[in-house]
């Protein structure tokens, strides 16, 4: 039994890298220790504990983990410090041996972080609390709202596909799931909160259904019904699970905006069978026409990893040219890092760094053009603009259903409403297009 006595007037500081479902469990860890009688901490002051969420999707990824990690030390030089996420879940020993780390919890044990926290006395050494990777089961509701104005709902954790390059399904476990009747609670709750837009995130969370017997067509039929929210976001879907009868529902929906988030990873049908992935190019050319047939305003993300073990140049071309020919609004270009244990170490051919950046360059290029092209297309159209809360007096912004970034002058009444608007000209300054009232 924990003598919750000792959490009072005790505070917290909470430090979050990588996805948006990172951001969401980190939101519930936060209520979980305020429940216990821990607030977080204010601007300025030292925080009695410090938790550290971590991402580890990339080498780059654990390297601002570990600095993330010292300056949470450096900043709370006497704060009892725990780290979790998925770094803290793959190596969490490396973690326990940095100087000033109490605890390190696995994926199984970070939402419930109270349980170990004790009589949070500094320790010698890091404690390192973590199961087996098979061994995680549970599902642990998350939602957390940004510091604008849309939430993040968790519907789905882990993945079953281990695909040759990523190490996720070590760090998350298997794929498992909420039900559509407690994620439909949640949903409600926002409204209560005021909330407008609800992201749907998850690790993959088109297989969602595994541990409830349901399926991810039914969640989004019921979260349509959800009286008081304005629009719901599906966040990235593999491409073989975006089933065309998703896309008509969208397209059909009260609430589900055109906006849709696919990973490609390459273009190259010979690299997607070296990476695993479960579709090829004919597939996710259909996925993009069947959008913009039924939704030609859709706005079209699409995930690239460049300089993965076996690219040849005649590979990266061939991707080039495939990812030109797409009728997409934007990329998001990843340079590929090599993960320990994952299956890509075997592919002979490697990539050089100077050679992978140059692709990124290329690429980036490509999707400049593409978002480009894509708001320019969109200008004299009149769109739903939900306005955010600003840090700034002098102009506010917010985005359409269709993710077109706008602004407009500062006005305090338009935060949180939903607004119809003509899409205006593209100012670089504002870095987004002006709302025309």
């Amino acid at each position: 039994m924990i003598d919750h006595s000792i959490f009072q007037n005790k505070t917290a500081a909470y430090y979050t890298l990588g996805c948006k479902l990172n951001f969401a469990e980190t939101s519930a860890i936060g209520r979980q220790l305020y429940n216990a009688g821990i607030t977080r901490v204010r601007k300025g002051q030292k925080a009695d504990i410090c938790v550290i969420n971590t991402c580890s999707v990339t080498e780059l990824a654990d390297k601002k983990g570990r600095q993330a990690i010292r300056k949470a030390i450096h900043e709370n030089p006497n704060a009892f410090v725990v780290v979790t996420g998925c770094y803290a879940q793959l190596k969490p020993d490396d973690i326990a041996e940095i100087e000033g780390v109490d605890l390190v919890l696995g994926a199984e044990q970070k939402l419930d972080v109270v349980k170990y926290l004790d009589d949070l006395r500094k320790k010698d050494k890091g404690e390192v609390v973590t199961s087996k990777t098979h061994r995680i089961r549970s599902f642990v509701h998350s939602v957390s709202a940004d510091d604008r104005t849309r939430y993040f709902l968790k519907v789905q954790d882990g993945c079953d596909y281990f695909c040759s390059f990523c190490t996720i399904p070590f760090a998350r476990g298997r794929s498992r799931n909420g039900s559509i009747a407690d994620l439909v609670k949640q949903a409600e709750q926002v409204v209560q909160e005021g909330g407008k837009e609800i992201v749907l995130t998850g690790v993959n969370i088109g297989d969602f259904g595994h541990t409830t017997k349901e399926s991810f067509i039914d969640l989004l039929k019921e979260l349509d019904n959800v009286e008081g929210i304005e629009r719901y976001r599906i966040s990235s879907i593999e491409p073989n699970l975006l089933t065309d009868e998703i896309i008509d529902f969208v397209a059909e929906s009260k609430r589900f905006a055109p906006h849709f988030h696919m990973p490609l990873q390459a273009g190259s049908d010979a690299v997607l069978s070296l990476m695993k992935r479960k579709y090829d190019t004919a597939l996710f050319r259909h996925k993009i026409e069947k959008i913009k047939t039924i939704l030609p305003d859709a706005f079209i993300g699409v995930d690239v990893i460049v300089g993965v073990r076996g690219e040849t140049d005649n590979c990266f071309d061939e991707s080039k040219n495939f990812i030109k020919s797409l009728d997409i609004s934007k990329l998001h270009v990843f340079t590929y890092s090599e993960r320990p244990g994952t299956q890509a170490l075997n592919i002979d051919f490697a990539v050089d760094p100077k050679t992978k950046h140059a692709r990124s360059k290329a690429l980036l290029d490509i999707s400049d053009e593409k978002h480009r092209c894509f708001m320019e297309s969109m200008k004299g159209t009149r769109k739903k603009v939900l306005f955010e809360h600003t840090k700034y007096g002098k102009s506010m912004h917010g985005f359409t259903e269709n993710y077109i970034k706008l602004y407009s002058n500062y006005d305090p009444a338009n935060i949180n409403r939903v607004i119809e608007v003509e899409v205006g000209e593209y100012d670089e300054d504002e870095m987004a297009m002006k709302a025309i009232f």
